[in-house]
């Protein structure tokens, strides 16, 4: 079964390869979606695919990388698109 989620993490996400590891993660995973920086210092990313591999991406994000600091995880369901085409990084 396919779902949808949104994050957006908070603690110290940006300058620490966030982006980049989110991304080699959800390619090994087959997980579909975009990550991206916002403008307050949080992470935000919306993934699509197989219900397992989501949610084991999203407990990745609980985590992130070595040099991640993760204080807070939001998670929101949200419907499946299908619009996806493998996994950016959104500037």
């Amino acid at each position: 079964m396919k779902v949808c989620r949104r994050v957006v993490v908070q603690g110290r996400v940006q300058g620490v390869a966030f982006r980049n590891n989110t991304q080699l993660t959800a390619r090994s995973l087959n997980v579909d979606g975009w990550v991206r920086n916002l403008g307050n210092g949080d992470v935000e990313g919306c993934f699509e695919g197989d219900e397992q591999a989501v949610q084991t991406l999203v407990e990745w994000c609980r985590r992130g990388p070595a040099a991640a600091r993760v204080d807070n995880l939001i998670v929101h369901e949200e419907p499946c698109c299908g619009s996806f085409s493998g996994f950016e990084i959104r500037y």
